[in-house]
C-alpha cells in the first residue's frame, strides 16, 4: 500500500497536477491495495489516470486492454511525454511489424515498460498469451468496458474473452473503466470480467458545462451546419455521421465553403486517418467530420462544439460523443439535427441481424427517440437514464429549458396509465399500453382480450405522441420504471402505487413536434432573429402575388424562406437566390418585389444588414441534380432514376423536391400516370390548390389513409413545378 503523501507526490513528479480530481485517489488506493475496482466516470473526469500512476508505482507491467489502435497511439504518446524514457509504454498490435514487436518484448522483459496496451484480439494470440505468462504483470485495466455488454453502445464480441484469457496468463487485479454505463451495462461488465464483488466508483454523469440542443432536421441541413460553424470561428469542433459517404460529403462541402475540416472513417487508409486525427489535435484544422471510429481517448480538452448530424444508435453513444466537448469545464455546445427518417433507417440496418440483437436495438432507439422528441429538461432525462436523479426543474442550459413549454395537469391520464399497466399485469411496452388506453382493437389486444378490461379506451381522446410523453414523464418522476433488460416492459412502482392511492396534481410538458421535418426547409436563424415587422410585411405582399396569380400563397414562397429574408435581409437578386427555398427560378419570377420591399425596409429602418451566407455546393451535387433533370426529361421511371443512383425512391423524392422548391421546372406527368389513377390526381391535386399548406403531416390527415404518401408527394411536386415555376 501507497502512503496518500507519496501518493500526491508522485501524481506531481509524473504529471504536474498538485491535486487529485473526485474520487480519482479512492480509485488508486483501491487499486493499489490489489483490489478489484470498477470505475464510472463521464469523459473528461480523468479516468485514464487511474491505472496510468498505479502502472508507474507497482512491479511489473499493466496490461492495458483497449479497442482502438488509434486510442492506444494517442495514449502511449501521452505517456512517453510524462517519462524520459520511451520505453514507458508500448502497444502490441496488427501495425507493428517483427522488429517492432521484438523490441517492445524486449523492454517489458527488461522491466522498463510500465504500461502495455493491447486490443483484446492481439491478447488471444497465443504467441503473445504465452509470452505474457512469463513476465510479471501489476494488474489488467479494462478501458471502454462498456463493449462487453450487448446492451452498450459500441458491442465487440472480442470483448467477452478477455476474462478466459486473464484466467490464463494469470490472475491480477482488474480495473474496469467506462464512460457511459446504465445499471444494466455495468452489471453485464461486472458479472462478464468476474468481478461482481468490485469496489464501485461512481461519479454524477452531470456536464453543467455542457448545452444540450435538438434541432429538426431539415433538407437544408448542410445550410445549418454551416452557418454554425461559421458562427463558432476559429474554435475546434466535431462532427458525427453514421455512414462514411456522408462523412467525405460534409467535410468536402465545409471546405469548399472556408472552413478548415477533415474527414476521419475505418475506411480511410490508417496513415490517412492519423495525420487527420493529428492536424485536428495539433489544430491545424478545426473541424473533423466522422463516425463513432473517432474519439475514444481523444484526450483534446477545447473541443468547443460536438453536432450530431444523424441521431446516434443510442444515448449511451450519444453520451459519451458530446462527452467529448468542454473537458476543460468551458464551453461544450452539443447539437443534433433530429428526423423520425433517421430512425427508420437505423431500423432498417438491423435486419438481418439476430432477432435478440435487433430486440436490443430496437428498444435503444427507442430510448433515443424518447429523449430527442422530449420536451423535459434535457440533462434530467440523459441523468436519470444513466440512474442518477436530478432534482431541478430547469437545469438553464439545454434547449429545453432556455425555451420551457407550457406545463399541463394530466393527474387523470397518469392515474389511466397506471391503472392500464397494472390490468395488464405489467407484461407490456409502452407502445401497447398506449394502444389499449387509445382503444386501439389490434390483434393482439383482442387476443389477450385486453378489449374487454374497462380501462380498454381510458384516454380515446389523447393522441399517441401525448401518451407517449405521459408515459416517458411518469418514468423520470419514478412512478413507473421501465425494465430495459425486458426489452421495455412497464412496472409501476411502489411510488406510483401510492399515487394512484392518493393522486396529486401532475404537470406535464407536451413532447416537441418532429413529425414533418424532412419536407421543409429551415428558417436561416431561428425564429428569435427574424424580423417580426418585415415577415409579416413580406406575408402581405406574398398573398397579394399569390391572388395575382390565382394561387395558395405557399406556392410563391414557404414561412421558412420568408422568415430567412426577414433575418438577412437580402436587397440583390443575386442575394436572394441564396435564400433557403428560393433559387433562380423563382427568384426571376416572383423576387423582384420582395427585393424592393426589403431593400425600402432597411433603408427606412436604418437596419445594419448581417452579412449574408452564402453556402456554395460541392460539384456532385450539381452533378446528381443535372443527372435527374436530365433522366426526367428523357422520361425514365423514377424507381429506376432511384435504383441506378443508389438511392430510395423517398430520397429520391426529397431531391425532386429540393429542385422544383428552388424554382426549376420539371414534367413528371408521365411516372404520375404509370402509377396512379386519374381521379386519385385529380381529387389530390385539388386539396393543394384549396389548401393554404403544402406540409405533408396536413395533408395526410385532411385526405386521409386511402391515400399512399408517395402518390401525395408526387402530386404536390407536379402542382409546385406548374403552378409556381
Amino acid at each position: 500500500m501507497v502512503d496518500k503523501n507519496i501518493l500526491i507526490e508522485e501524481l506531481k513528479n509524473y504529471f504536474g497536477f498538485d491535486t487529485f480530481k473526485g474520487n480519482q485517489e479512492q480509485i488508486m488506493e483501491n487499486l493499489l491495495a490489489g483490489h478489484d475496482t470498477f470505475v464510472l466516470m463521464p469523459t473528461g473526469g480523468g479516468k485514464s489516470l487511474c491505472y496510468q500512476l498505479p502502472a508507474l508505482l507497482m512491479e511489473g507491467t499493466a496490461i492495458v486492454i483497449s479497442p482502438l489502435i488509434a486510442l492506444m497511439k494517442n495514449q502511449v504518446d501521452a505517456m512517453r511525454n510524462y517519462s524520459e524514457e520511451n520505453g514507458i509504454a508500448h502497444f502490441l498490435n496488427s501495425s507493428l511489424g517483427k522488429k517492432e514487436i521484438e523490441a517492445v518484448k524486449s523492454d517489458i522483459v527488461s522491466g522498463i515498460t510500465k504500461l502495455l496496451y493491447v486490443a483484446p484480439e492481439s491478447l488471444t494470440k497465443l504467441e503473445n498469451t504465452e509470452f505474457l505468462k512469463s513476465v510479471p504483470i501489476s494488474f489488467y485495466a479494462v478501458d471502454e468496458a462498456h463493449c462487453i455488454s450487448e446492451w452498450g453502445h459500441d458491442f465487440r464480441p472480442e470483448y467477452r474473452k478477455i476474462r478466459p484469457i486473464i484466467n490464463e496468463i494469470g490472475p491480477r487485479p482488474i480495473i474496469a473503466l467506462t464512460a457511459t454505463a446504465t445499471p444494466k451495462v455495468q452489471h453485464d461488465i461486472q458479472k462478464n470480467l468476474g468481478m461482481l464483488d468490485a469496489k464501485v466508483f461512481k461519479s454524477s454523469f452531470n456536464r453543467p458545462n455542457l448545452y444540450y440542443d435538438v434541432r429538426p432536421k431539415t433538407k437544408d441541413v448542410d445550410k445549418d451546419i454551416i452557418r454554425y460553424v461559421k458562427s463558432m470561428e476559429g474554435k475546434s469542433g466535431i462532427i458525427y455521421c453514421l455512414s462514411r459517404k456522408k462523412v467525405e460529403e460534409l467535410a468536402e462541402t465545409l471546405r469548399v465553403n472556408g472552413i478548415k475540416a477533415l474527414a476521419y472513417h475505418a475506411g480511410m487508409e490508417s496513415a490517412v486517418r492519423s495525420e487527420n486525427q493529428d492536424a485536428f489535435l495539433h489544430e491545424k484544422v478545426d473541424v473533423i467530420v466522422a463516425t463513432i471510429a473517432f474519439g475514444m481517448g481523444i484526450d483534446k480538452p477545447d473541443v468547443r462544439f460536438v453536432i450530431h448530424y444523424d441521431i446516434p444508435k443510442s444515448l449511451e453513444g450519444y453520451y459519451q460523443e458530446t462527452g467529448r466537448a468542454g473537458r476543460d469545464g468551458g464551453e461544450g455546445q452539443c447539437v443534433t439535427f433530429y428526423s423520425r427518417k433517421d430512425l427508420d433507417k437505423l431500423r432498417k440496418f438491423m435486419q438481418g441481424k439476430p432477432v435478440a440483437e435487433q430486440e436490443i436495438g430496437k428498444q435503444l432507439l427507442r430510448e433515443t427517440a424518447n429523449y430527442a422528441e422530449s420536451s423535459v429538461c434535457r440533462r434530467k432525462s440523459l441523468l436519470h437514464y444513466f440512474g442518477e436523479e436530478y432534482d431541478a426543474d430547469n437545469c438553464g442550459n439545454c434547449d429545453n429549458c432556455l425555451h420551457p413549454k407550457k406545463k399541463i395537469e394530466v393527474s387523470d391520464e397518469m392515474c389511466a396509465a397506471l391503472e392500464t399497466i397494472l390490468a395488464i399485469k405489467e407484461k407490456f411496452r409502452s407502445e401497447y399500453v398506449i394502444n389499449v388506453m387509445m382503444g386501439k382493437n389490434t390483434p393482439d389486444i383482442q387476443a389477450y382480450k385486453h378489449n374487454e378490461l374497462e380501462e380498454f379506451g381510458s384516454a380515446e381522446k389523447r393522441d399517441e405522441k401525448f401518451l407517449n410523453a405521459l408515459i416517458q414523464q411518469g418514468i423520470i418522476a419514478g412512478l413507473i420504471d421501465k425494465e430495459i433488460e425486458n426489452y421495455g416492459l412497464l412496472k409501476v412502482t411502489e411510488k406510483g402505487k401510492s399515487y394512484l392511492k392518493n393522486p396529486e396534481p401532475f404537470l406535464m410538458v407536451e413532447d416537441n413536434d418532429f413529425s414533418d421535418t424532412e419536407g421543409t426547409a429551415s428558417p436561416s436563424e431561428g425564429t428569435s432573429a427574424v424580423d417580426t415587422e418585415l415577415f409579416s410585411i413580406l406575408k402581405d405582399l406574398r398573398k397579394e402575388i399569390a391572388r395575382e396569380h390565382n394561387l395558395p400563397p405557399y406556392v410563391i414562397f414557404q414561412d421558412p424562406s420568408l422568415e430567412a429574408m426577414a433575418t438577412t435581409y437580402p436587397i440583390t437578386m443575386e442575394e436572394l437566390k441564396n435564400i433557403p427555398g428560393v433559387g433562380e427560378g423563382k427568384a426571376k419570377r416572383y423576387g423582384e418585389r420582395f427585393v424592393e420591399l426589403i431593400k425600402r425596409h432597411v433603408e427606412e429602418n436604418e437596419i445594419e444588414r448581417p452579412e449574408d451566407l452564402r453556402v456554395f455546393t460541392i460539384p456532385n451535387k450539381s452533378k446528381l441534380k443535372l443527372l435527374l433533370i436530365q433522366s426526367i426529361d428523357r422520361q425514365v421511371a423514377l424507381d429506376a432514376i432511384a435504383e441506378s443512383n443508389g438511392m430510395e425512391l423517398n430520397d429520391l423524392l426529397n431531391e425532386i423536391e429540393s429542385i422544383v422548391y428552388s424554382g426549376t421546372k420539371i414534367n413528371i406527368q408521365y411516372y404520375i400516370d404509370q402509377t396512379m389513377d386519374e381521379d386519385v390526381q385529380e381529387e389530390i391535386e385539388d386539396y393543394f390548390r384549396n389548401s393554404d399548406t403544402d406540409r405533408m403531416s396536413v395533408a395526410r390527415e385532411v385526405l386521409g389513409p386511402e391515400y399512399k404518401e408517395e402518390e401525395i408527394r408526387l402530386i404536390r411536386i407536379k402542382f409546385m413545378s406548374e403552378m409556381g415555376n
